[in-house]
């Protein structure tokens, strides 16, 4: 794994900013969080020294330590004693487990994480009506017949769902929007897996995404959002009551 050189080093050093007299040890370690899921430092690197953190950060080097061991739990480094301290992953491989771990850390509300998976949800199909290629149109067609055929066979038509919306949220473009969803989806997957519970409100689902990807053909984004708000009303108060 590579370490760092003089050169890296400074240049670590110079991404962070001096945090605020008298912090705690969670502001140094959102500091060294922002730092390595920017995308500026490769996976494998070696971090500078704790001696040299603590004074780029201007604070004391058991601040660092702690700030580190946390990151440690989370996976975001690997502290290797008599070796140093490594970056685990790449920014787009740190930044959905940050924010699971962030949500899952704190007092989740299932009622606001349905309210966020259906923000997110609306805003991806409106996105996708502009960007969608035809090789999209055809994967989600696919799973709309899928969930069509499998209206007798919940875990089938489960898993069918769930490939529409990732294959939309992939239409859409925006990484960041993709790992948020995924991280909301799966803290709500325990609901969601057994939301659709009997066959006519499988139907029901079926003809709402059929719409969705209706408008998703016209390329019409304001009919694509709408759609999506619908079914996002009628999936989160069934996953609501389950």
């Amino acid at each position: 794994m590579p370490a760092y050189s003089d050169d890296r080093s400074a240049a670590i050093a110079s991404a962070l900013a001096a945090v605020p007299a008298g912090s705690p040890v969670s502001e140094v370690a959102r500091r060294l969080l922002d730092l390595f899921t920017s995308g500026s430092i490769a996976a494998g690197t070696r971090l500078p020294p704790e001696r040299h953190l603590a004074a780029t950060l201007e604070v004391g080097r058991s601040a660092v330590r702690e700030a580190l061991a946390a990151l440690e739990i989370l996976g975001i480094v690997d502290v290797r004693p008599g070796s140093g301290t490594y970056l685990r992953g790449t920014a787009s491989e740190l930044l959905p487990q940050t924010l699971r771990w962030g949500l899952l850390i704190g007092e989740r509300n299932t009622a606001e994480l349905l309210e966020l998976r259906s923000g997110l949800e609306i805003f991806v199909a409106r996105l996708a009506a502009g960007r969608v290629d035809e090789s999209s149109l055809a994967g989600m067609r696919a799973t709309v017949d899928r969930m069509r055929a499998s209206v007798d066979d919940l875990r089938a038509f489960a898993a069918a769902d769930r490939d529409f919306h990732l294959a939309l949220a992939a239409a859409a473009g925006n990484g960041v929007l993709v790992d948020q969803l995924d991280v909301v989806r799966s803290l709500l997957r325990v609901y969601a897996d057994r939301a659709v519970h009997d066959a006519d409100a499988a139907r029901v689902a079926v003809q709402e995404h059929a719409t969705i990807l209706a408008a998703l053909e016209r390329a019409d984004a304001d009919a694509a959002a709408s759609a999506m708000a619908l079914h996002m009303a009628t999936a989160s108060a069934r996953l609501a009551d389950a």
